[in-house]
């Protein structure tokens, strides 16, 4: 199965940080915030507001999901426990994170192809750079793409529409 034979966001699985495949279902009849992350990135602090949205819509069923990226400057060079200590002592992240993947180009992880083919941003289907969001609906669709430069806070209006 491609990921254009794919209807929902819960019909993926992903590999957590920690190697494990998760099947996406795993949250179907939540919705989701899915943001590709770096630990070297401008927008970095945004794990702040990620975590705070986390913590802040979690017993309503929002789920964060972060995936880490090296493929804009080389700004996620460490490898899975690296990350995960950076993201624990810096930022005190408790959403979970994937493992490292791609968002772009013929290796992109399924989940992004599709993402990108559902909603495409200012430069097409291509994901611009690091923390690009994309929130995802109770049904597992895609509702709205966020560039990097939205920053999280910014996001609760259209979170508290999915909820």
């Amino acid at each position: 199965m491609t990921s254009s034979d794919k209807t929902t966001a819960y019909d993926f699985t992903a590999t957590d940080i920690d190697g494990t495949p998760v099947p996406l279902s795993t949250y179907a009849g939540l919705p989701l915030l899915i943001v590709n992350t770096a630990s070297k990135c401008g927008f970095t602090p945004q794990y702040e507001g990620l975590e705070q949205l986390n913590r802040e819509f979690a017993d309503k069923g929002l789920r964060v999901l972060g995936f880490p990226c090296d493929q804009f400057a080389h700004q996620e060079p460490g490898d899975a426990e690296e990350i995960k200590n950076f993201c624990s002592l810096t930022y005190d992240v408790t959403f979970p994170m994937f493992a490292k993947i791609d968002v772009n180009g013929s290796e992109a992880h399924p989940l992004y192809e599709w993402l990108r083919a559902q909603k495409r941003g200012l430069l097409g289907g291509r994901i611009q750079w690091n923390f690009t969001k994309f929130l995802i609906d109770r049904g597992g669709n895609v509702v709205d793409r966020f560039a990097p430069t939205t920053k999280p806070e910014k996001l609760t209006g259209a979170i508290g529409k999915v909820l």
